[in-house]
């Protein structure tokens, strides 16, 4: 596995498995982490301002953020004065819609006042874990996690070779005569492999890791020190000749290629380690059918 994807996994693995957190933490696994945007990239918006009136009950920008907001509202293909649009008929209908089950007096059950007090407290939860994980996701907080978690990752060796891609042992053998005989590698590769993907770019393979090549090929490359060039080696495609024209450890991805990674996991984290804090302090008490307590098991 490749430097890069190992970092980019140590930075995404948590210290707790996230099945724990089920029931009470289920929100977490729902609650994707934003970290704080810079209130500069963000125009003021004055939330009380009235967009809209319905039967006199107004409609606010701050109401159609909070829409914008619902994960069952999201229009990521649709312009976003079209979307405002949509957004204000939706909610012109959610007005015009809970006035007439008031008058009705669907809310007035008891099945009613228990599916409120869910939807309270769910939003409530999905608030603090938005803010505490804002306030872990710090520049500073971000740039230590990177630093630590490159320095933890072995390094990886790679290697950036040429290959000629023959049908049979007796072209291979040919062809690297040739090549080790003085002419120029890139010019035999244009002339003689059939490897479409490298031979108009003179059997050039980039930098690889040793684990993107079938083995036989990248046992001989990585055996190979730069300058070399291999006797004819069989894989499952043909007959390759080789040559290594550099090797290297592997460079970390930067810290602006994984800023992402690092601050979702800053902030999932935080999201995580708040709800097994909760659970910890908290007495937790299950019954069975029969209104027995269950034993409790530790997590």
């Amino acid at each position: 596995m490749n430097r890069s994807l190992n970092v980019r996994k140590s930075l995404l693995t948590l210290g707790v498995a996230l099945p724990l957190l089920a029931g009470a933490g289920a929100a977490l696994a729902q609650t994707p982490p934003a970290p704080a945007t810079s209130p500069a990239a963000v125009p003021a918006v004055d939330p009380a301002k009235v967009v809209a009136r319905v039967n006199g009950i107004e409609i606010t920008e701050g109401d159609l953020a909070i829409a914008a907001e619902d994960s069952a509202l999201q229009m990521p293909n649709v312009p976003d004065e079209q979307k405002r649009e949509l957004l204000t008929g939706y909610l012109i209908d959610l007005k015009l819609g809970a006035k007439a089950a008031e008058a009705a007096k669907v809310g007035s059950g008891a099945e009613f006042a228990r599916k409120l007090a869910y939807n309270r407290d769910k939003t409530l939860l999905d608030e603090y874990l938005d803010q505490e994980s804002k306030k872990a996701v710090t520049p500073e907080a971000a740039r230590k996690l990177y630093d630590e978690t490159v320095k933890s990752v072995p390094a990886e060796q790679e290697v950036r070779a040429r290959h000629i891609l023959v049908e049979n042992e007796d072209d291979a053998k040919k062809a690297a005569t040739r090549v080790k005989g003085g002419e120029d590698f890139a010019k035999v590769a244009g002339e003689l492999s059939k490897d479409p993907g490298s031979k108009t770019d003179g059997g050039d393979l980039g930098f690889f890791t040793k684990d993107r090549m079938v083995e036989p090929f990248a046992e001989a490359a990585f055996k190979m020190e730069a300058g070399q060039i291999s006797d004819p080696v069989k894989s499952q495609f043909g007959w390759h000749v080789i040559k290594v024209e550099e090797k290297r450890n592997k460079p970390a991805p930067t810290f602006e290629e994984t800023k992402d990674q690092v601050e979702t996991y800053l902030a999932r984290k935080a999201q995580q380690d708040l709800i097994l804090g909760l659970r910890k302090n908290a007495k937790v008490e299950r019954l069975d059918d029969k209104g027995n307590l269950v034993e409790q098991k530790q997590p």
